[in-house]
């Protein structure tokens, strides 16, 4: 079935606990993770977070501290679990000219996608990727 997926852009303090505020506070409002990836930069975490219902997501982060800095349609796509497989997705979309801001696994065989041009990355990949809404 696929789903209408949104990529939230979102900071913590860097501090014990604030990543298990933020799950549990999303946990606690129903929102399902599809997918996360989160990392520190001058002193913030930083993270993306691959939600169904970003209103509710927005609600439950900021509930528990964290800051919504970003949010996009995202293009979730069926990759192989292979080496290059990812180098070879990516190439045909930037060969279509087409700039990534985020990308990341939400699955070992399902990668996310952040791009200006959205559409333009869709059509890239060509009609015989599977991909996830």
């Amino acid at each position: 079935m696929a789903h209408h997926l949104k990529d939230l852009t979102i900071e913590l303090d860097e501090k014990v606990g604030t990543v298990a505020a933020a799950a549990e506070a999303l946990g606690k409002a129903g929102v399902n993770i599809e997918g996360i990836c989160g990392f520190v930069v001058g002193g913030k975490g930083v993270g993306h977070l691959l939600v169904e219902d970003p209103a509710k997501a927005r609600q439950a982060l900021q509930s528990a501290g964290a800051r919504v800095t970003g949010e996009q349609d995202a293009l979730v796509l069926d990759i192989e679990d292979r080496p290059g497989a990812l180098g070879r997705l990516t190439r045909k979309i930037a060969d279509a000219g087409v700039s990534l801001n985020a990308v990341y696994l939400a699955t070992k065989t399902r990668v996310v996608i952040g791009a200006r041009d959205l559409e333009k990355a869709r059509a890239a990949v060509g009609e015989g990727a599977a991909s996830h809404r």
